[in-house]
This record gives structure tokens, C-alpha cells and sequence, in this order.
């Protein structure tokens, strides 16, 4: 497989992690509905590191997992408040933006830039993302940008997308100082625990909860599994910022999912944005050295 392939299967499980957990478990609080997935998803994460080697590591790579346990958990969080409180297509659209704020994160940590074809595409992305949020009922353009700091999953999203933009090129520096598999299974092992522990201990889910939905949280589960596992390798294979701009197809799904799971209005003109996205990403691919 090309990073391509597992940044598009990266792609489709966001989008599908997103779709499920609003449908089955928007009507809980937003701890709970973060919980769920991740508590689901430890039992799969640990039986992966029965399968693993421990590769040699050294002082970058705990720094780095040290680091990206808060860089994670705090956007992980804000990621499920904002898709519980606003539609699909006015929160994931701001996640567009994580490849455009890693030209610089990924320059800075890991001392890669994208050529010119590469930035086009991300700029692509990102303008796509803006068109999705166009209203065509009022015909301004300025519209997502007055929506933006009405709606609050909008905003909220775009402050997610600024800190994921960190966490991703501080995942990769951690994969290349130890691999793939072993930093994906057992950071997300870590950090679900801790997350679920934490909130356990605060009183801020229900511990009946993870029993009220075995399947649908089993599912969420694996969703949340398969988005981390290809995640990995698709940002281990090529520039941290062309892989998140790929992985924010996402994004496309997610309005195509809203449309038909939830009936989201103006389904045309973010079907519009969606594509332009879509074109950036041929760009990428295609052109982007």
C-alpha cells in the first residue's frame, strides 16, 4: 500500500467514527461520548502489543510521547464537544486547516516543506473547507467567517485543527525514533487509559455506561482503532503535512454522511467544497514532491 491508500482509509475511518458516535451516542454527555470509543478501543491496542517488537528508544521518543499525551487528549475532547453541539458539516469542515498550520509545525519539528504543487493542494483543501460553509441562501461570502464565531463546534474546531497540526508532527518524530506499531498501540493505550481513568475519577461519566452499549461501543471502538492503526502508516510514508491533507478527505465523507444520516441543509454547496478538497488532493498526489 502507498501512503496514499492509508491516508484515504484514514479518511473514511474519521468519517465513519464521526457519523456513528453522533447518530448512536450524541443524547450522552460529551465525556461520554468521547469514553465509549476509547474505552472500546484499549482491549484492541493491547492485544496488538502482544504482536509487536519493542524497537530501541531513545530520549526523543519519550519526550515526544510525554508531550503528545496532552496535545491528544485536550483536542480529542473538544473534537467530540463541537460535533455534539453543531452539524457535522459546520465542525469537521475547520479540520481543513490542520495541513495549512503544518507547513510551519512540520518545518519546525521535523524540517520538512512542501514544494510549491504541495501547497497548492493544501491551500485547495483549505479553500474547499470554506466553500463548504458558504450559505447560498444569503450569498456571501464572508458567511463562513460570521458563522465561524457563531457557531460554536465551528470555532472550536479550528482551535482542535491549530493543535492537532502540533500533535501529528510530534507523533511522527516519536514513529521515527522507535516504529510505527509500538508508538500507535501504545501511546493510544496510554492515553485512552489515562483519559477514561481521569474522568472516572472525577465523576464525569457514568462507569454503566460502557455496559449500556456493547456493540455500538464496540463498533465506535473499532472505528477509532482503524483511523489510528492507518494513521500511523500513512504519516510514516511521506511528508507529515501531505498525509493530514489527505487524511481531511475526512471531511468529505463527513459531509456526505451528514447529508444522508442526519439531513444536513445546504448539501449541495459543501458537496461543492467537498470536491474542490477532493481536487487538492489529486494535487497533491499527482504533482506534490
Amino acid at each position: 500500500m502507498t501512503w496514499f491508500t492509508f491516508a484515504i482509509l484514514t479518511a473514511l475511518s474519521v468519517a465513519l467514527y464521526d457519523t456513528w458516535v453522533k447518530k448512536w451516542f450524541s443524547h450522552l454527555t460529551a465525556y461520554e461520548m468521547f469514553a465509549i470509543p476509547m474505552a472500546n478501543c484499549v482491549p484492541l491496542t493491547l492485544i496488538s502489543l502482544l504482536f509487536i517488537e519493542v524497537p530501541p528508544l531513545d530520549r526523543v521518543f519519550y519526550v515526544a510521547f510525554l508531550v503528545s499525551l496532552p496535545f491528544n487528549g485536550v483536542p480529542f475532547f473538544m473534537y467530540i464537544k463541537a460535533i455534539q453541539i453543531s452539524p457535522l458539516s459546520l465542525t469537521v469542515p475547520y479540520l481543513a486547516f490542520t495541513p495549512v498550520f503544518m507547513i510551519a509545525t512540520g518545518f519546525l519539528v521535523l524540517n520538512e516543506m512542501p514544494d510549491i504543487w504541495g501547497i497548492a493542494g493544501i491551500l485547495a483543501v483549505c479553500i474547499g473547507s470554506y466553500v463548504l460553509n458558504i450559505d447560498p441562501r444569503n450569498h456571501s461570502f464572508l458567511g463562513p467567517l460570521r458563522v465561524m464565531f457563531k457557531e460554536t463546534g465551528s470555532w472550536m474546531m479550528l482551535i482542535v485543527s491549530f493543535i492537532f497540526s502540533i500533535s501529528a508532527v510530534l507523533g511522527k518524530l516519536a514513529i521515527l525514533h522507535s516504529s510505527v506499531m509500538f508508538f500507535q498501540m501504545s501511546f493510544f493505550a496510554v492515553l485512552n487509559i489515562l483519559i477514561v481513568v481521569i474522568f472516572l475519577m472525577f465523576g464525569k461519566i457514568r462507569p454503566s455506561v460502557f455496559v449500556r452499549y456493547p456493540v455500538k461501543g464496540l463498533v465506535a471502538g473499532i472505528f477509532f482503532y482503524g483511523h489510528i492503526f492507518f494513521h500511523g502508516f500513512g504519516i510514516s510514508m511521506t511528508k507529515a503535512a501531505y498525509m493530514i491533507s489527505i487524511k481531511r478527505l475526512s471531511i468529505v465523507f463527513g459531509v456526505i454522511l451528514g447529508g444522508l444520516v442526519f439531513h444536513e441543509e445546504n448539501f449541495l454547496m459543501r458537496l461543492l467544497g467537498s470536491l474542490l478538497m477532493f481536487a487538492g488532493a489529486v494535487v497533491i498526489l499527482l504533482m506534490a514532491g
